[in-house]
């Protein structure tokens, strides 16, 4: 009697598990089956709610008010335009921010104030 090889050992395991993962698919589809068309058959009011709705958005959402600083937001501006962008400092005692080691010194993005119109 020889003793039995392993490789045809592990092919013989891998065809049997191979067949039983097809069989147990085939349950899970049968399981799938529903009286229905969809998954999501069953929810006809909510979707007669939603489909009758005049404005699905908040209220809050058409509110075109926008509170806002206007000198704070053109100081801002103007240092992004001439490249002098103040780095973030942290407020807590986190190390995470930390000064740059060197200033940021490219050259500035768009036209100037002093340059003149066209």
């Amino acid at each position: 009697m020889q003793p039995s090889n392993n490789p045809v050992r592990a092919l013989a395991l891998a065809g049997l598990l191979a067949a039983l993962f097809a069989a147990l698919a085939g349950c899970s589809q049968y399981l799938d089956h529903r009286d229905t068309i969809s998954l999501g058959g069953g929810n006809s009011v909510a979707t007669n709610e939603v489909t009758q709705m005049v404005d699905p958005w908040p209220r809050e959402s058409a509110n075109r008010n926008i509170a806002y600083n206007g000198e704070k937001m053109q100081s801002a501006v103007e240092r992004y335009r001439t490249n002098k962008v103040v780095p973030p400092q942290g407020i807590g005692t986190s190390t995470s921010y930390q000064a740059a080691a060197a200033p940021n010194t490219p050259t500035p993005v768009g036209p100037t104030v002093t340059a003149p119109v066209k």
